[in-house]
């Protein structure tokens, strides 16, 4: 009896001495942990809507990949947040294609005064014009999507109706907005949205070129007392979500197919989003007793012929160096006629 139970007890014991240690070999597979720094304030819409699609991230990857995201700028600043991506101080970032002036001369050609007639178009056409496009200057990091608010809209502290209502005016803009300002006759003052409510209750400034969704996301409904519907010249401002290259390489092809998947359903989600943050706005300037001043067809012309020049000089300043300044300008046009998916 004893030589039958040794015998049986020592082939046991020779497999406990091949298994590994416990919490080695068996353990479930560690996350990629992936930091994402994002511009926006974390109780904007547009956060939101970006930190939801972190969490579908790690939810379609069962967990593999986890994002650590970081709104408010809190990681990198606005304008340093491309650099970050390529640097690897975070590994996704969010902001502003026109917060570094001249570093993407071809997609700043998404920011001039096209008429952009919602946020929804706007940002369907910013990601068709980067495929059709694909420059160079963001071949340093993975284009993960695009997005761009609604119409950028005149608001004031008196009503403008006529181009000539804007003479001496001091506007806030910033970009291609400063240009319009200046072809429409006015004074234009760059600073950021953060300072515009005040510059507006001192009367620093008289008003602002800016999509009516700031009206209640930064409560400048409560200073200004009208808004200038002029969509003809609506101009966009085109964000960008991008990855570090290295990053997103080493990433297995099933997670890859995950974020591309993940990625063409959020293109609709960020224009929708958009133009419900500008139905917000609205009806909020409205509960102010504020005016929604539309242009007449005849002045509405006016303001696209005084805008003409800022198209024609992008145009020919980025041909002159050798970019693709004429198909830009063309296919933007193209793209705003062409039908959007609801």
């Amino acid at each position: 009896m004893k030589r039958v139970v040794t015998s049986a007890i020592l082939p046991l014991a020779l497999l406990l001495l091949t298994l590994p240690p416990v919490g080695v070999g068996f353990a479930a597979e560690k996350p990629l942990r992936l930091s994402y720094s994002i511009f926006f304030p974390p109780a904007h819409g547009q956060a939101a809507t970006a930190m939801a699609w972190a969490k579908e991230v790690e939810k379609r990857t069962g967990g593999r990949v986890v994002i650590d995201t970081f709104p408010g700028g809190t990681l990198t600043p606005a304008a340093d947040c491309y650099d970050g991506v390529v640097n690897g101080i975070s590994d996704i970032g969010m902001s502003c294609f026109a917060y570094t002036r001249g570093r993407f001369p071809v997609m700043e050609a998404l920011d001039l005064p096209m008429g952009y007639p919602s946020g929804h178009a706007a940002t369907q056409t910013a990601n068709d014009f980067f495929r059709v496009m694909n420059p160079k200057e963001l071949a340093d990091v993975k284009v993960l999507y695009l997005h761009a608010h609604g119409p950028g809209l005149l608001h004031t502290k008196t009503p403008v109706s006529r181009m000539e209502d804007l003479k001496g005016m001091k506007i806030r803009s910033t970009g291609f907005s400063a240009k319009v300002t200046q072809a429409l006759g006015a004074i234009p003052v760059a600073m950021p949205q953060g300072e515009t409510y005040e510059a507006l209750q001192k009367g620093v400034v008289n008003g602002t070129f800016t999509p009516i969704e700031t009206l209640k996301g930064w409560k400048q409904a409560e200073v200004i007392k009208a808004t200038t519907d002029c969509p003809a010249i609506g101009y966009t401002t085109a964000m960008f979500v991008v990855m570090n290259r290295d990053k997103w390489n080493a990433l297995p092809e099933d997670i890859k197919k995950v974020f591309d998947d993940l990625n063409r359903e959020w293109i609709g989600k960020h224009g929708t989003e958009w133009d419900r943050l500008d139905e917000e706005g609205k009806s909020y300037s409205l509960g102010q007793e504020n005016k929604i001043i539309p242009l007449t067809a005849a002045e509405s012309q006016r303001w696209v012929a005084a805008v003409k020049p800022i198209i024609d000089e992008y145009r020919q300043q980025a041909n002159a160096k050798g970019l693709p300044g004429d198909q830009a300008v063309a296919e933007l046009q193209k793209l705003l006629h062409k039908p959007t998916k609801p």
